[in-house]
């Protein structure tokens, strides 16, 4: 595999154009941008890369990084192609924690990766900004939420500019403000005007500590809820909420669509159930009058709707124990443990059919169900209770001479096959609005009231005369009015600001009131990466054309922890936006990257359960214990806490080891979506330290023999060093392919760093001359520092700034003007696309050739796979099998194996 000298060192020079022996001219080192960096103001280049060196490195080049990134947003030609990089907007708790650091250094690489690869990026930033913990937190102070709220951004936008994150902050949002969240009302009242958006009285779970209720998802399979740990209790309220179930059907099959989510799509189908029936809503009788109230009640056999015989509601139903006017009916009617029937009767609005309301024996149904209709000619069971209530079906569903199951007695439907009806039946409810929309037996609609006052007012008013009115578009936003205090306990504080309460009905003019309730922030956070696109607009939530050519959102990066109701809900209103022809896109979100916890490790008293502080214990002996007592401890890793007393401040970390060690560190320890063990002794810091070092002596080394006053010549070098020059082209083509990989298909990113730091183990063993005469290591050391700009902004600016003023360089790579946050991405020179697959590596037995295994190319530089594969091959089988291997080493330099062994 050794080519000739003049063939392997011209390799580079042939690529750039040149032809051998050519060097940089004396007009082109002139043309060459000299790039100011802490090295040029000082004019010392030191030796190494120490902690007092790196933090005047990142203090020097941590604004012109902000500078550029702002400047180069500006900038972007709108003839690039787009890249919409989306992390999940942080509550504004007034500290960062570890994991934000985590998430937005992600975001924050990708981008940088992104624009490098000419790409136009949108990398933007907000504050999901109403909740419970701003209330709480202004109640114990004795604040106004606003002014805890907009305090605590501030605060926090200081924190993510000194981690060095750059993101496009002329984009902000922030959901607290009238101007974000008028459009989440808007887009209310839009889906109240499509019927999606209604109020109704419910059982619903009610946390007695923060007085508020909670939605399904927010309670714990404990039955506590998730913010407060209470247990939640059952209450009877009037509530809205949104038909997220009419969406059931389309928000599972979309899924098939979406590439793999981290089994998330597993997660969200899981939810969201099988979506094999339907609801059918009925016009509930007394006495034969129409009381005005419709019930929704659910079938499994939609095709078969014509045959119902009754509608079966539990004990546990609202309509026993609310204001409902068929109450009184149903509780006489009511025996425990008993299938009863009731004076009430429910007229199917699409079949026209009336049938009988039965108080079941049940106190639960198949999963959330509390209402179904009863189809005998479906069922066994419901066919048994018809018969045991003396209630009268008529047989819908017939059995053909050939086995197929037709329908009969279902007026236009007759005839049709089982598939058939289902389809056509199903469809015509949908077009009258009367139902017909495919759902799952265990999903029920989103619960929106939240009876607390810091969040979006629900823009309804109540009108004795015309009932509930959605406020006109004009009239947004309803804003959320001053209170003169938060307590905590009882009614919601609107419902005592009286001056805005009262209103006029914007239907009949006449005396209302304003809805007290304020919506969940989850509907805020459903449609915030729709508003990026086009922040500033203030006479729609956001353009067409404008979301049309950002979204989807490319890569999505946040929490698990949000899987189900988040994710859920977003690509729900996405879905909306669609049909209503705001947007073109059904699904909001492309690609979803969820990184893993950071962990601190915990210390408790066994016998309490209590947390201890790192004070607190004795780690003298071999296992720690409690200082004073002496009891043993039990030791873990849980999420960050300071409950837990094992949280981090990433302002101290950052402190210690400097921006470019922590965002490494993070992108090092493990890939994005595991869980990260912060333990200083044991994990990757020490190695992302080394690192930087080694990157920092490269540079160090070129610089020391381009300086040495010997003219760089390839020309000069032997075959020996050309299958050096050779190995480290290769390396450097295989590195740019891989890592490239690693950034847009599987975000392995802790991968690419190792792919790194083995170029750099490769360009650290050139042997001298090469250094001195190479055009390889030179345009692979330019393209090592360009791959570790993402990830390593500050140090890869410096390194090339150094880099750039390298005396007598031999490559038109250095030539370019601007740091290296400017240069384009490396690509993979077209003769490495046209190398053979496969590489002949020698093998060598205590330092004597034995032979020659081949092994595929994209492999060659990993010694483990390498190892296996001689092991494997025949060679390997006669001569390694039955010895004791000491160590297998592979050379960086040369296509080579050696096996130490026991003689």
């Amino acid at each position: 595999m050794t080519m000739c000298r003049l063939s392997v060192c011209t390799l580079g020079m042939v690529r750039q154009g040149r032809c051998l022996g050519f060097l940089v001219t004396p007009a082109l080192r002139h043309r060459r941008s000299i790039v100011r960096s802490l090295f040029s103001e000082t004019g010392v280049w030191e030796r190494e890369y120490k902690a007092e060196t790196r933090r005047r490195v990142e203090r020097w080049w941590h604004p012109r990084i902000q500078k550029l990134w702002q400047q180069e947003m500006k900038e972007q030609s709108p003839q690039k192609k787009k890249f919409y990089v989306l992390s999940m907007f942080p509550y504004p708790s007034g500290r960062l924690h570890m994991g934000h650091v985590r998430v937005y250094t992600i975001s924050d690489t990708i981008a940088h990766f992104q624009r490098m690869r000419g790409h136009k990026v949108l990398n933007p930033m907000g504050w999901d900004a109403f909740g419970l913990p701003a209330e709480n937190a202004a109640i114990e102070r004795g604040l106004d939420p606003e002014d805890w709220t907009k305090s605590n951004i501030q605060s926090m936008r200081e924190q993510l500019d000194s981690l060095g994150l750059c993101f496009n902050w002329d984009r902000e949002v922030t959901t607290c403000l009238p101007d974000y969240y008028k459009w989440t009302q808007y887009l209310f009242v839009k889906m109240y005007e499509a019927g999606l958006a209604f109020q109704k009285e419910a059982l619903v779970n009610w946390d007695p500590v923060d007085q508020t209720v909670l939605a399904d998802e927010q309670v714990d399979e404990n039955g506590c809820s998730w913010r407060s740990g209470a247990p939640v209790e059952q209450k009877l309220l009037k509530q809205w909420f949104i038909k997220t179930t009419n969406y059931a059907k389309p928000l599972l099959d979309a899924l098939a669509d979406l590439p793999e989510w981290y089994g998330v799509k597993g997660m969200q189908a899981n939810w969201i159930g099988e979506c094999s029936g339907c609801y059918f809503d009925h016009v509930l009788k007394l006495e034969g009058r129409e009381t005005g109230e419709v019930l929704a009640a659910y079938t499994s056999s939609p095709e078969a709707v014509h045959g119902a015989a009754f509608v079966s509601v539990l004990p546990s139903h609202r309509l026993l124990h609310g204001s409902s006017p068929v109450r009184a009916a149903l509780l006489r009617a009511l025996q425990p443990g008993k299938n009863c029937l009731s004076e009430v009767t429910a007229l199917n609005v699409f079949t026209g059919r009336e049938v009988p309301v039965v108080v079941s024996a049940k106190t639960e149904f198949q999963g959330h169900l509390d209402t179904v209709i009863g189809i005998p000619d479906s069922s066994e069971e419901d066919a048994r209770l018809a018969r045991d209530l003396g209630v009268s079906w008529v047989t819908v569903l017939k059995t053909e001479e050939d086995g197929t199951r037709t329908l009969t007695n279902s007026a236009e439907f007759t005839g049709q096959t089982r598939q058939e009806a289902f389809n056509s039946i199903t469809q015509k409810a949908r077009e009258r609005n009367v139902g017909g929309h495919l759902t799952s037996a265990k999903l029920r609609d989103w619960l929106i009231s939240r009876q607390r006052y810091w969040g979006t007012p629900i823009p309804v008013v109540h009108c004795g005369s015309c009932g509930p009115v959605a406020v006109p578009e004009e009239d947004l936003p309803v804003s959320l009015p001053k209170v003169p205090s938060l307590t905590g306990k009882g009614a919601s504080p609107l419902q005592s600001a009286n001056e805005w309460i009262n209103c006029s009905c914007p239907r009949c003019k006449g005396p209302a009131r304003r809805e007290t309730d304020t919506m969940d922030t989850f509907v805020d956070s459903a449609w915030y990466y729709f508003r990026y696109a086009d922040p500033h607009n203030q006479l729609r939530p956001f353009e067409r054309s404008l979301v049309d050519h950002w979204m989807p959102v490319d890569v999505y990066i946040g929490g698990k922890e949000h899987a189900v109701m988040h994710l859920y809900y977003a690509r729900f209103l996405s879905h909306f936006c669609k049909d209503q022809g705001f947007t073109s896109h059904r699904e909001p979100f492309k690609k979803l990257l969820v990184q893993g916890l950071i962990k601190g490790q915990t210390f408790r008293v066994a016998e309490t359960g209590q947390y201890l502080k790192k004070e607190d214990i004795d780690f003298a002996g071999e296992e720690p214990v409690q200082k004073g007592s002496g009891k043993q401890l039990q030791m873990t890793w849980e999420k960050m806490s300071k409950s837990k007393h094992n949280g981090l401040d990433p302002q101290e970390v950052v402190q210690q080891y400097g921006i470019d060690t922590v965002r490494l560190y993070i992108l090092y320890a493990a890939p994005p979506e595991q869980d990260i063990l912060w333990d200083v002794k044991t994990d990757a810091i020490p190695g992302v330290l080394r690192w930087q070092s080694r990157l920092w002596g490269l540079l160090t080394k070129l610089r020391e023999a381009r300086q040495s006053g010997e003219t760089p010549n390839p020309s000069v070098l032997n075959k020996k060093e050309c299958s050096e020059t050779r190995m480290i082209w290769e390396n450097k083509n295989h590195a740019i392919e891989q890592v490239t990989t690693h950034f847009t298909e599987d975000f392995l990113l802790n991968a690419a760093i190792s792919r790194l730091m083995g170029l750099t183990n490769t360009l650290s063993h050139a042997s001298p001359r090469v250094v001195l005469h190479s055009v390889e290591f030179e345009q692979a050391l330019a393209s090592l520092c360009v791959m570790a700009a993402p990830m390593a902004p500050h140090l890869a600016s410096e390194l090339w700034a150094g880099l750039s003023q390298v005396q007598n360089p031999l490559t038109s790579l250095l030539s370019g003007a601007g740091d290296v946050m400017q240069q384009p991405w490396p690509t993979v020179d077209p003769e490495y696309l046209q190398t053979p697959d496969t590489l002949e590596v020698s093998i060598r037995i205590n330092n004597k050739a034995c032979g020659s295994v081949t092994v595929p190319q994209q492999v060659a530089q990993d010694a483990e796979k390498v190892r296996e594969l001689v092991l494997s091959s025949p060679l390997g089988t006669s001569l390694l099998a039955d010895r004791v291997i000491k160590k297998a080493i592979l050379s960086p330099r040369t296509a080579l194996m050696n096996f130490l062994v026991e003689e």
